[in-house]
């Protein structure tokens, strides 16, 4: 059981409170831009976006049109707020690399936004969202529960 609450809200972790702080500014513009820039403007997939999903092939566009606009917007917010943040990291990745090699041009250029924000994603699947999240503070209360 310890292992999947690692998995789902981050760890031990172990690094200084300077590079959680760091973590903490990541994850706030990285989930903030994705949610707000992205992802809320999807919110209900279009019609023009459900058609986007259907021609890169997805057996249920409208299903994988909504999974892909919730990956941004809640996704981008449960990274920012640092909650659940390896699975939200998880499905966010999925979203970026389908939008970088199937939606996107063929140019870097076209791409490098999204790959951004899939390496950003990765980053926080590997390290956890730090001592300044949500994720940590759940930790925090597991370990040491109020009498």
């Amino acid at each position: 059981m310890a292992r999947i609450s690692e998995l789902l809200t981050g760890g031990a972790g172990g690094a200084s409170r300077t590079a959680d702080a760091g973590l903490l500014v990541v994850r706030l513009f990285t989930g903030l831009a994705l949610a707000l820039a992205h992802g809320v403007g999807k919110l209900p997939p279009s019609p023009r976006f459900i058609a986007g999903v259907e021609e890169m092939g997805f057996p249920a566009p409208v299903l994988f049109g909504w999974a892909a606009a919730l990956a941004e917007s809640v996704g981008g917010t449960l990274i920012a707020v640092g909650l659940l943040t390896r699975p939200a990291a998880a499905f966010v990745l999925f979203t970026m690399l389908v939008a970088a090699f199937l939606r996107e041009g063929s140019a870097f250029e076209e791409k490098e936004k999204a790959l951004l924000f899939g390496a950003v994603a990765l980053m926080l699947m590997l390290t956890g969202p730090g001592r300044y999240s949500l994720d940590a503070a759940l930790r925090r209360r597991r370990r040491h529960p109020a009498p």
